[in-house]
């Protein structure tokens, strides 16, 4: 598995952790990118789940960022950092630093697919409808039409964590349990990053991936209202729905790795 970081973004250096790990035995598919949720990791996400294991001994490729002040990569001190759009560019570079490049007809290496699962979901969404050229299918873990971080309410957690009484929104105050459960959790970074996406909200109708799209939810899940929405405008998307699964466990679902695996196949 090949740890590294990513090349600066317009002379800017956002030193996210870039993880690569290849199969034995590659199948003729294009690599997977695999984009993490809020206060997670893709440790937490994709290798402690067992995705990695599960897609490379599948022949696939996957490549990990971990998101800004998430993971091994860096809380930078820049709020731009923050931003989705500027996430995005990220994201983007380091795909190129992996040498993937924009599809081409007749060779089916080409390209990359995306499994992205709560805010990855959402960058994921946003980063397909931009980038077309390069995105061929993708898999989407938790999406729904709201924007739960820029409904944040930011007040009311910074009390909280000073001592204070819990917010009396329970999203914020579900999305910081998820937030803390992590050992390397970064607080103020994350908390600079809701500042900076509520500056760019979540607007699925601004701008919709084209290329084939699975939606999966847990049956559980509230975060995913308006998954059907999402549906209705992506032409051609399908939706998988994980009996008994919550947002918090979801990602773990036998169901969901079968469900992806076969729809990237």
């Amino acid at each position: 598995m090949d740890h590294h970081a990513v090349h600066p973004v317009e002379g800017v250096d956002p030193r996210l952790a870039i993880t690569r790990s290849d199969p034995d035995s590659p199948r003729p598919l294009p690599p997977i990118l695999l984009l993490h949720g809020f206060g997670s990791s893709s440790r937490r996400n994709w290798m402690d789940s067992g995705w990695v294991r599960f897609l490379n001994d599948a022949g696939r490729s996957v490549i990990m960022v971990d998101l800004p002040a998430h993971g091994d990569s860096a809380a930078p001190e820049d709020a731009g950092a923050y931003v989705p759009s500027r996430m995005r560019a990220d994201i983007l570079q380091a795909l190129f630093d992996e040498r993937v490049f924009p599809l081409r007809d007749g060779d089916p290496t080409s390209g990359v697919d995306i499994i992205g699962y709560s805010l990855g979901s959402r960058l994921a969404w946003e980063f397909a409808a931009t980038q077309p050229e390069i995105v061929r299918r993708m898999v989407l873990g938790g999406p729904g039409t709201a924007d739960p971080l820029a409904g944040f309410d930011l007040e009311g957690a910074e009390r909280f964590l000073a001592g204070g009484p819990a917010s009396g929104d329970p999203t914020t105050m579900d999305l910081l349990r998820m937030a803390q459960a992590g050992p390397e959790t970064n607080l103020p970074a994350l908390l600079a990053m809701v500042s900076a996406i509520k500056t760019e909200p979540f607007d699925p109708q601004g701008a919709v991936p084209r290329m084939p799209l699975l939606l999966v939810a847990g049956d559980q899940d509230e975060y995913t209202q308006g998954i059907r929405d999402l549906a209705a405008w992506a032409p051609g998307a399908e939706i998988a729905t994980l009996p008994g699964r919550t947002h918090a466990n979801a990602v773990t679902s036998r169901i969901f790795k079968e469900a992806a695996l076969a729809f990237l196949a």
